[in-house]
């Protein structure tokens, strides 16, 4: 059986994911910092796979370690999907907190950095790491500044990671707007419906599992990107 730890996956395209998993049998391991949410999600996906749900912040050590305890001796995918956007409305870097600009990137860079740390010993030559990465990594939008830089941080040391250990599928990927709780965040008072599903983007990242690419970033095209 195959096992996923999954961060930020009581919800959007985490628990998109996740769902998409369970309903081919992988064993997963599913953390966020909302414990009732992720509960919900633990019992949903239950029904289907064996699903252990620890509620937690990836950027504490501790937590980290369990997720990776919880996963057992052989991990085959890792999904940094957890994010923190940081204060919002989106203030310009002359306006941004350093405090809180440091809270994201604990999360945001520290917390997958260390997640895969205490997980690769326990990765199969094969095995998955999948970064979820943003459009924000490599556009200079206002606003964005904070929460880009580190999305550009993380591409960083995914691209590293691929080279570092050329056995593993290391890949930055960037989904794309999407509907979801961080992107109204990001637009307060603003109608995101256009926005696409999370679930839309989950075939292109199980492309990926089922047919491996090189390591690297990837800009995973939504239905309507895939028509044009």
């Amino acid at each position: 059986m195959n096992t996923a730890i999954i961060t930020g996956a009581s919800r959007g395209l985490g628990l998109a994911l996740a769902r998409a998993l369970a309903a081919d049998g992988w064993r997963l391991v599913l953390d966020a910092r909302g414990a009732a949410d992720l509960e919900q999600a633990a019992r949903e996906l239950g029904r289907s796979s064996e699903v252990l749900a620890l509620p937690g912040d990836v950027a504490d050590a501790a937590h980290r370690r369990a997720l990776v305890a919880a996963a057992g001796d052989r991990i085959n995918l890792i999904v940094n999907n957890a994010s923190l956007l940081g204060p919002s409305p989106l203030p310009a870097l002359a306006d941004l907190p350093l405090d809180a600009l440091e809270r994201v990137y604990r999360v945001n860079v520290l917390g997958p950095l260390g997640l895969i740390q205490e997980a690769l010993p326990h990765l199969p030559a094969g095995g998955t790491i999948i970064n979820v990465s943003s459009d924000a990594a490599v556009e200079d939008y206002p606003g964005w500044g904070g929460y880009g830089s580190t999305k550009a941080a993380l591409d960083q040391l995914t691209a590293t990671l691929a080279a570092e250990h050329p056995t593993l599928n290391v890949y930055a990927i960037d989904p794309g707007d999407m509907r979801t709780r961080m992107h109204q965040a990001a637009f307060p008072g603003q109608d995101i419906s256009d926005r696409p599903e999370p679930a839309t983007v989950v075939p292109g990242l199980l492309a990926l599992l089922v047919q491996p690419h090189p390591s690297g970033r990837y800009r995973i095209a939504q239905p309507a990107e895939a028509q044009a």
